[in-house]
């Protein structure tokens, strides 16, 4: 069930995906409460799949308590039994700093993200092979996270760390990791952008739209959202050099891709939509160009 669930989300069915993973956590629950010592692994990992299928589904404080709940047994196994557990803790630990921020505790959110990546990178150090991804992701997220909190300098060499170690990896197994390193550049963009190093910046974003354009291709209800991010940040840049024109189409693409997601699942892609809707608002007043109102999404209160 756990693993059904993370392929549903995977193609993007998000409903059918919470549904299985709640199932496999009150699977995991009851077990456990018979046999601790053999089931509470595995009703962490079920949690931890449950907290990350909410978020998706902008449930984001309901998604911080399963979150949660898998950090505090994967903390208390990792204390008996490192090299067994303290990968795992590091995966939680990292979730856990995504939940965080995605309810704007950004402050909280930094703790468990160096505390993960701390511990990825003495594992990587050891076996790369199975490590590095999981250390790439986690400097991803610590580097935006430094950023939010307006830690501009200290952000970028993370996020220049995770890009690197992304392209390594993508070279050799392109499906498994051309998303991750989308999203890398996506925030490598953003932090070279945030300390005015905008031509740099704006071949890192042109770069994470190319690669996500492909990936929405042959499956566009996994990777569209991911698609409009990265136009969205893309726009983001040109407006910027001032290149309000092209920012606007870039914009306004971004809505048409988000549209139906928005639709089918308005408190997860709320703030996504709103972003590219102000976006596209104020590109088209820059442009001097009048705004498509079926472009407009969302009703302004």
């Amino acid at each position: 069930l756990n693993n059904l669930g993370a392929f549903l989300s995977a193609l993007g069915r998000r409903e059918d995906a919470l549904a299985l993973t709640q199932e496999a956590v009150d699977i995991r629950r009851k077990l456990a409460q018979s046999n601790p010592a053999a089931f509470l692994p595995d009703l962490a990992r079920s949690l931890n799949s449950l907290g990350n299928r909410l978020s998706a589904l902008g449930r984001l404080e309901e998604a911080l308590a399963p979150t949660q709940e898998a950090v505090e047994i994967r903390r208390k196994f990792a204390q008996s039994n490192l090299a067994a557990f303290l990968p795992d803790l590091a995966t939680s630990l990292n979730n856990l700093g995504a939940s965080l921020s995605d309810l704007g505790r950004w402050e909280d959110a930094l703790a468990p993200a160096q505390e993960a990546t701390e511990i990825l990178r003495r594992l990587a150090h050891s076996n790369p092979a199975a490590f590095l991804p999981h250390l790439a992701t986690s400097l991803n997220n610590l580097g935006a996270f430094l950023s939010a909190l307006g830690r501009r300098e200290d952000a970028l060499a993370p996020v220049q760390e995770s890009v690197d170690i992304h392209r390594q990896l993508a070279r050799s197994n392109p499906a498994a990791f051309l998303p991750d390193l989308a999203g890398s550049l996506n925030n490598l963009g953003a932090s070279l952008s945030d300390l005015g190093r905008r031509e740099d910046a704006l071949a890192f974003a042109q770069e994470a739209v190319d690669i996500r354009r492909k990936l929405a291709q042959p499956n566009p209800a996994a990777f569209l959202p991911g698609l409009a991010k990265s136009l969205g940040a893309f726009g983001s840049v040109l407006s910027s050099l001032e290149q309000h024109e092209k920012a606007t189409g870039i914009f306004a693409e971004g809505l048409q891709h988000i549209a139906p997601f928005y639709q089918e699942h308005p408190d997860a892609f709320a703030p996504l939509a709103g972003s590219l809707q102000d976006s596209y608002l104020q590109s088209c007043r820059e442009a001097d160009i009048k705004p498509d109102e079926k472009l407009l999404i969302m009703r302004k209160k």
